[in-house]
C-alpha cells in the first residue's frame, strides 16, 4: 500500500475521467477499484459483452480500458476486435490483463491496438504507473489536437478575412469605374447576381464546381474596369459617339486587360483568370463580329459569354446617360432578336428560362 501512496497523482481529466473495468473475476476488480479509484472514476462490467456495450455507450467519458482475456459471453479479443473496427483504440488507451500472455494473443492484442499487456497477479504500482502514463500520453496528444484545431480555425479565419478585403478592394475598384460614368455600384452588383444566377440555377453551370462558379461572378464585377482609361467626354457623351469615339470606348476591353495584368496581388485570386478574359471578350458575338479580338461561336468562353448577357440584359432594362431604360417586354423582344448583339442559342435558353425571376432585381426584390 505504501508504493501506491507515494505513486505520482495524475489528476482525472475533464470530460474523459472515467476508466473501465472489464474482468468477470470480482477479486480482481476489487483490487483494480483500489488501485484506481484515488484517481479516475470507475466503471465495472462483468463480461465482455456488457463491457462493449458500456463502452460504445460512453465512449466520450473514457481516459482508459482495463479489459481481461477470458470471460463469459465474449471474450477480451472479441471485445478488442470489435473496438478496433470502430477506430476506438486510437481514441481510448486499452490495456489487456491476463494470466494467459501467450505470444499468439499478445501479438493478436497489439495489432488490434492495445497499449499493453499486463500479466496477472497484478502488481499494484507497476500496473498504476504503467496506466497513468499512457493515460496521460492520450491526453497531452489529444491537446496538441485541440491546439492544432485552434490554430487551424484561426489560420481559415484570417484567410476568409483575407478573401473579404479582396473582395471588397475588387468591388471598390469596380464600382469606381461604375461613378465615372455616372452610374451608381449597383449595375456590377447586378452583373455579378445575373451571372451567379445563371451559373448556379441553369444547365449552364453543369460541371463547374460552387468555388468556380464563385470565382467567375466575382470576376464579373471587373467587366469595365478598362473604362477607366476612356476619356470622360466619351464616356458620359449622351449622344450617339462618332466612329472615332466608338473605337476610343472598344478598347477599354484591352486596357481592362492590361489593368488587370499590372495587379501582381490579384494573380493570385482564384477569380483572376475568368477577370481577365472577360474583361477583353464580354463584347465578342457569337457570329463573329464583336471585339476586340472577333472571336465566334465556342471559341468565346463560357464566362465572357454570360457576362456579355448579362451585361446587355442590364444595359436595356436601366436608364443610362444616353437613353431611358426600356420595358421589360421591349427589353426581351430586343434580346430575342439579336437587335443588341448575337449571342449563343443554348446561352438563350438558359437566360429566358429564369428571366422571370432576373427581373425582380428591377421590381426592387430579390432573386
Amino acid at each position: 500500500m505504501n508504493d501506491l501512496q507515494n505513486a505520482p497523482v495524475s489528476p482525472a481529466p475533464a470530460g474523459r475521467s472515467t476508466l473501465l473495468v472489464v474482468d468477470d473475476d470480482a477479486i480482481n476488480c476489487g483490487i483494480l477499484e483500489h488501485i484506481f479509484s484515488p484517481y479516475y472514476n470507475i466503471g465495472m462490467a462483468h463480461d465482455g459483452q456488457a463491457g462493449l456495450d458500456y463502452i460504445l455507450e460512453r465512449q466520450d467519458s473514457l481516459c482508459a480500458v482495463l479489459l481481461d482475456v477470458v470471460m463469459p459471453r465474449m471474450d477480451g479479443l472479441q471485445v478488442l476486435r470489435q473496438l478496433a473496427a470502430r477506430g476506438l483504440p486510437e481514441r481510448i488507451p486499452v490495456f489487456l490483463i491476463t494470466a494467459e500472455a501467450s505470444g499468439s494473443v499478445m501479438k493478436e492484442a497489439y495489432e488490434l491496438g492495445v497499449m499493453d499487456v499486463i500479466g496477472k497477479p497484478i502488481t499494484p504500482y507497476v500496473v498504476l504507473r504503467r496506466v497513468q502514463s499512457v493515460v496521460e500520453l492520450f491526453q497531452g496528444r489529444q491537446r496538441l489536437r485541440n491546439v492544432v484545431q485552434l490554430q487551424k480555425a484561426d489560420l481559415l479565419a484570417q484567410a476568409q478575412q483575407i478573401i473579404e478585403l479582396n473582395r471588397g478592394m475588387i468591388e471598390a475598384l469596380a464600382a469606381a469605374i461604375e461613378f465615372r460614368s455616372e452610374e451608381s455600384g449597383d449595375h456590377v452588383r447586378r452583373i455579378h447576381d445575373i451571372t451567379l444566377h445563371l451559373l448556379a440555377h441553369t444547365p449552364l453551370g453543369r460541371g463547374l464546381s460552387d468555388d468556380v462558379i464563385e470565382a467567375i461572378a466575382l470576376a464579373s464585377i471587373m467587366h469595365d474596369v478598362g473604362k477607366i482609361a476612356v476619356p470622360d467626354s466619351i464616356l458620359n457623351k449622351p449622344g450617339r459617339l462618332t466612329a472615332e469615339e466608338f473605337e476610343i470606348m472598344k478598347g477599354h476591353t484591352v486596357q481592362g486587360a492590361r489593368l488587370l495584368e499590372q495587379i501582381p496581388q490579384l494573380r493570385a485570386n482564384g477569380a483572376y483568370p475568368y477577370a481577365w478574359d472577360i474583361a477583353r471578350h464580354h463584347h465578342e458575338r457569337w457570329d463573329g463580329r464583336g471585339y476586340p479580338d472577333g472571336l465566334k461561336g465556342p471559341d468565346i468562353s463560357l464566362a465572357a459569354q454570360v457576362v456579355s448577357l448579362a451585361d446587355v440584359y442590364d444595359a436595356l432594362s436601366c436608364k443610362r446617360v444616353y437613353k431611358d431604360a426600356f420595358p421589360r417586354e421591349e427589353v426581351l423582344r430586343m434580346i430575342r432578336t439579336g437587335a443588341c448583339g448575337c449571342f449563343n442559342p443554348w446561352l438563350l435558353e438558359c437566360f429566358f428560362g429564369v428571366e422571370e425571376q432576373l427581373s425582380r432585381m428591377y421590381r426592387k426584390e430579390t432573386l
